[in-house]
């Protein structure tokens, strides 16, 4: 059993949906917060989720996840000094990183002893465009990609006091813009997503020197015959590092490709149409399901992922708020 957490952006709230034990997907309560609600993340702990707030006034919102039902319970709100594209926390959940992509910075916020998130008590110029942020698995170091400036750049971390400093810089190509990236469950590869040319690149890390070099690069996600734009949204791998998907958001589609996870190499398997506009999904902790949602579509589709092959199947369609756009869950 499982509980899902979807921000609605269009409407201002964040859908709470029981996952039964065979994936079954049932609606279970719509919390009303206001604004422009993107970004999530679960606290390490299990016991919070905060939601960042995209519009005026701009804010991190943090909720208590009820033990019992995995309800959500507003208990505090934090001024943020832009909108944030995207919050985590570092490995402890002492602290809660984001990054704005209209106000080219990174933020760092305090966690407080009830777990709600307290003042911004760090913000860190960067590129153009900040895009996502991420904590190294040894929490010594924070990734954050700098879209408009093609760089997925390396911050040293004190998870004592939560201060960044620069390390070092991976640069990309000129124009690929990236925009999320995920560490593989060993934490020896990076996979980086580019949103404006929809390619991959794969990157070794170095936790010892807190450095990335390129293994593979350019790698298309998009799907045979596609003409547009490319607009590249979202990247995950299943837990056990076999499986990537990448979502495209022109043609509505996800790419699959089977990792090697002796090298790091990804080799695409095959494309999926999903729901309209695919801003955000989310894999299962066990990696049976993957949950998309459709920001023009105000629904989120369930799909089984087959363990050996990777391949999706539409299971199941659940209508949410309006501009559904982040997924997680909560196993």
């Amino acid at each position: 059993m499982a509980h899902v957490y979807v921000s609605n952006a269009d409407s201002g709230d964040i859908s709470v949906l029981h996952m039964a034990a065979h994936g079954e997907l049932r609606l279970q309560s719509t919390v009303h917060v206001g604004g422009n609600l993107m970004p999530m993340a679960i606290s390490p702990s299990r016991h919070m989720l905060y939601a960042a707030r995209r519009s005026d006034p701009m804010a991190v919102v943090s909720l208590a996840i009820d033990p019992q039902n995995r309800d959500l319970r507003r208990v505090g709100e934090a001024a943020l000094p832009a909108s944030m594209a995207y919050v985590g926390t570092d490995i402890t959940g002492r602290f809660l990183l984001a990054a704005s992509y209209p106000g080219h910075q990174l933020t760092v916020s305090p966690v407080l002893a009830d777990g709600s998130v307290g003042a911004v008590q760090q913000v860190v110029p960067t590129g153009p465009n900040a895009h996502a942020i991420v904590a190294s698995p040894c929490n010594r170091y924070v990734l954050a990609t700098s879209l408009g400036g093609g760089e997925l750049m390396v911050y040293a971390f004190n998870a004592e006091t939560g201060q960044l400093s620069p390390a070092s810089t991976w640069h990309g190509r000129a124009g690929a813009g990236p925009r999320h990236c995920r560490f593989d469950p060993a934490g020896r590869f990076v996979y980086l997503l580019n949103e404006l040319d929809g390619t991959l690149d794969v990157l070794a890390w170095d936790a010892k020197q807190g450095r990335l070099s390129g293994v593979q690069s350019r790698v298309d996600i998009l799907p045979a015959g596609f003409t547009g734009q490319p607009w590249a949204a979202d990247l995950h791998l299943t837990p056990d590092g076999r499986h990537l998907y990448a979502s495209e958001r022109t043609s509505s589609t996800l790419a699959h490709f089977a990792v090697d996870t002796v090298t790091g190499h990804i080799t695409v398997k095959g494309h999926t149409a999903v729901e309209t506009q695919p801003r955000g999904f989310a894999i299962d902790p066990i990696g049976q399901h993957l949950l998309v949602v459709g920001q023009l579509s105000h629904h989120l589709s369930r799909l089984s992922i087959d363990r050996a092959t990777g391949q999706l199947a539409l299971q199941q369609r659940v209508p949410l708020g309006q501009g559904p756009n982040w997924v997680e869950i909560l196993a």
